[in-house]
């Protein structure tokens, strides 16, 4: 309750709506939702959807809002971590979903301040838990932990970011989950980019794509990625080959869905990454092309993602190039 208290707080100021116009524009009583803001009632199902549809969330705000079920569950595990049930992992799971989604829509300043609070939460349960649930609980927040960490990359706060990172691989590893341990590797290498430090962009990468049990579209990415790195340090010979090894990877990714960890390694994602890597080739017109069509092949709602910015950038410099 507190976090969608929070979050629409936040996307109504930063829509540029007070709690009375938001209201008028929702056609709801002003006094209602004055005690939902300030967390004096639980938002309706319909209110939650209102709310999320007015300040452009995808769906994704409304999906914070458990149920009284879920919210009993989450209490009780909670309260006694020791006795932890299939339930409240699943619910936390499904808020961790929401979350994900309201990156693909909200800017990071948004969710940072409520994705730390689950974050804290989920590992401060995980700390007590016991049982047969442990380490589905361990993969929740391993992928809190990376989640926050890919939320302060975005924002440039790269020794927060760097250390949640580490703390994700850690637990990552202790369960055995390569395709998260890649995951918090690829966030690595994207601050190296950010950073715009061609050998840790091509080191962490590289250590993402020879993850052990990282899923083939995951490792097409980051061969791309790390061949863009070496392309930079001007090792062009082994880019080409890290691009080889990328395209062998094809089949085997198109015949398994994207992890749920990873929803949006899609090919049109992939083809984003080899416009990144052609670019960094001095391949213009080739990475116009990629970066164009992968911007073009997004789904609706991911084509003005933040993430997304960076890749528009990429095909400017492109297209200025050719």
């Amino acid at each position: 309750m507190r976090d969608f208290v929070d979050l629409a707080s936040r996307a109504l100021r930063d829509s540029g709506y007070s709690m009375k116009a938001a209201a008028r524009a929702m056609n709801y009583d002003v006094a209602y939702v004055s005690r939902v803001l300030n967390g004096k009632q639980n938002p309706s199902a319909k209110l939650a959807a209102s709310l999320d549809e007015l300040v452009g969330a995808g769906g994704a705000l409304a999906a914070t809002v458990l149920g009284d079920d879920e919210e009993s569950k989450v209490a009780r595990s909670a309260a006694n971590p020791s006795r932890l049930d299939s339930g409240a992992v699943d619910a936390l799971s499904s808020v961790l979903t929401a979350y994900r989604r309201l990156d693909d829509t909200a800017q990071p300043a948004l969710v940072i301040p409520a994705a730390m609070v689950q974050m804290k939460e989920v590992t401060r349960i995980l700390r007590g838990a016991r049982g047969p649930h442990r380490d589905r609980l361990a993969a929740v927040a391993s992928e809190w932990i990376q989640f926050s960490g890919w939320m302060f990359a975005q924002v440039r706060q790269d020794d927060k970011a760097v250390r949640l990172l580490n703390d994700a691989l850690e637990l990552a590893d202790e369960i055995g989950d390569g395709t998260l341990a890649a995951q918090a590797l690829n966030f690595k290498g994207y601050i190296a980019r950010q950073q715009n430090r061609p050998q840790g962009i091509a080191r962490w990468f590289a250590a993402a794509a020879r993850t052990p049990g990282a899923h083939p579209a995951q490792r097409i990415g980051d061969f791309l990625q790390a061949a863009a790195g070496m392309a930079a340090l001007g090792e062009r010979d082994s880019a080409l080959r890290m691009v080889e090894e990328a395209e062998g990877l094809t089949g085997r990714a198109a015949a398994l869905p994207p992890p749920d960890t990873a929803y949006w390694l899609t090919p049109a994602f992939n083809r984003l990454n080899m416009g990144l890597c052609t670019l960094a080739l001095g391949r213009f017109s080739e990475a116009a092309d990629h970066l164009q069509s992968g911007l073009a092949e997004l789904p609706e709602d991911l084509r003005d993602a933040p993430w997304s910015w960076e890749h528009k950038e990429a095909l400017r410099r492109a297209v200025e190039a050719v």
